[in-house]
């Protein structure tokens, strides 16, 4: 494993957690839309975030003890996958004022509103916020692992 490869892997995760940041402020952001350019109330969005593409020939648990150097770590890191369309159900608020409110059957008086609950965005929020935070952390790690790699040349 080369020293960017660290580096690189947690610079995947930063830029996945920046993502999912984004894609909760969007959320938060439209909490009281009721109305999209479909008609429909704005519905949550999910990021989804997969595995970086591995090497086809890597082992499964990411070591290679073949290797003349030693085992090798073959991660890549993450990649967005995109966004999802969260499938929960709208919630309804009781305004018959409203003039989007359902004028007639089950829901009569009823405002269809966005499926996004602010204390979980809260909740998802803080921890891609952490997660980000962490990733820095590794960088960080990494790179004093490399000063002090160089103070020994210089000794």
């Amino acid at each position: 494993m080369n020293f960017f490869q660290s580096m690189d892997i947690a610079a995947s995760a930063m830029s996945a957690e920046r993502f999912r940041m984004d894609v909760i402020s969007q959320n938060i952001a439209n909490a009281n839309t009721q109305t999209t350019l479909s008609g429909t109330p704005y519905r949550r969005q999910v990021a989804v975030v997969t595995p970086g593409d591995a090497s086809p020939f890597a082992l499964p648990v990411g070591l290679d003890d073949d290797d003349e150097e030693g085992p090798q770590f073959n991660g890549n890191g993450v990649k967005v996958g995109g966004v999802a369309q969260d499938g929960a159900e709208f919630r309804y608020v009781y305004d018959p004022t409203n003039p989007n409110a359902e004028k007639e059957g089950k829901w009569k008086g009823y405002v269809a509103m966005p499926n996004v609950n602010i204390i979980t965005e809260m909740t998802d929020l803080i921890a891609a916020s952490r997660s980000y935070e962490a990733s820095a952390t590794a960088v960080e790690s990494a790179k004093g692992i490399a000063m002090k790699g160089l103070e020994i040349g210089t000794r």
